[in-house]
């Protein structure tokens, strides 16, 4: 009998030991590019160019910085990354609260409501959720154009009301761990439909609502495709992060490696910052929401 206990055991263990190792793998990779990215901004560019690949940090981590962050001052190419942060962050925080409430309003009426046309709904935004970005966008960016919203943050901001895929995820979290009894008893006390969202449907899903958040907040943040095409007249003080780096890797007469690293690392630095702090709500969330019906 204790052999039998000693072998299970053994193979438990082994098996521990296995996935573990290919965790640590996997976590290698995804690390590994950060880390020669974030390593690189702190080398000169003669020497990224003469050795290549190093895990060891330089020492022009600062100069690098102060050299990126007045490109704009030394006349080798229109970058201000202040700009590109202010930009940024307006852009991605307004759409981001837009998509967070807006979608969580949709699934908690898909939920709570039953009527005929929940069903076809649902089915209908799971549709759309299918259809990739760039098969609209051209007629997209036409509608724009004739409704004079080019070279505007609106087109940037208010279609994230729309956001199937946070919908599906919203409706999955509210279908395994919301009840309704609450909702009933809240009507029962005389409490309107739009404040019981509000009061009770909200702070019920503050989970799922901070993965979303974050999810929301990075799709935003690093979105080029779109802002590319909305922002026609190329003026830089319109420019997102992401178009503050495409200009600067995309200019041939910028030769200084270094520079463009601290610009990518200076790019990605506010998404590593919130994904640091809030990874726990990420993986909480995701395992919570995760419960097929």
């Amino acid at each position: 009998m204790n052999n039998k206990k000693d072998s299970y055991a053994a193979k438990v263990r082994a098996k521990s030991i296995g996935v573990m190792v290919v965790l640590i793998i996997l976590a290698v990779i995804c690390i590994l590019p950060i880390w020669i990215l974030f390593v690189n901004a702190s080398r000169e560019s003669q020497d990224i160019i003469d050795n290549g690949i190093s895990f060891i940090p330089g020492g022009h981590f600062i100069a690098n910085i102060k050299e990126t962050v007045h490109l704009n001052e030394i006349g080798k190419i229109t970058y201000d990354a202040f700009i590109g942060y202010r930009n940024s962050f307006f852009i991605t925080i307004c759409a981001t609260v837009l998509t967070v409430f807006f979608s969580s309003l949709t699934a908690y009426g898909l939920v709570v409501y039953d009527f005929k046309a929940s069903g076809p709904a649902y089915t209908i935004i799971l549709m759309v959720m299918m259809v990739p970005v760039q098969v609209t966008s051209v007629g997209f960016v036409q509608f724009m154009s004739d409704i004079k919203l080019t070279d505007t943050y609106i087109p940037l901001i208010v279609p994230a009301i729309a956001a199937p895929a946070v919908v599906f995820y919203m409706r999955q979290y509210m279908k395994s761990s919301f009840p309704l009894d609450i909702v009933e008893a809240a009507r029962i006390d005389g409490t309107g439909e739009f404040r019981t969202f509000l009061t009770i449907g909200l702070p019920m899903m503050k989970p799922a609502i901070g993965v979303q958040a974050i999810f929301a907040f990075i799709a935003n943040w690093n979105n080029f495709y779109t802002p590319s095409m909305i922002l026609v007249s190329r003026e830089p003080k319109q420019y997102t992060m992401p178009m503050m780096v495409q200009s600067i890797l995309s200019n041939d007469k910028l030769s200084d490696l270094g520079v463009r690293y601290t610009a990518i690392m200076l790019s990605i630095l506010p998404v590593m910052v919130i994904y640091i702090l809030l990874s726990r709500t990420i993986v909480e969330g995701v395992a919570e929401g995760g419960v097929k019906e």
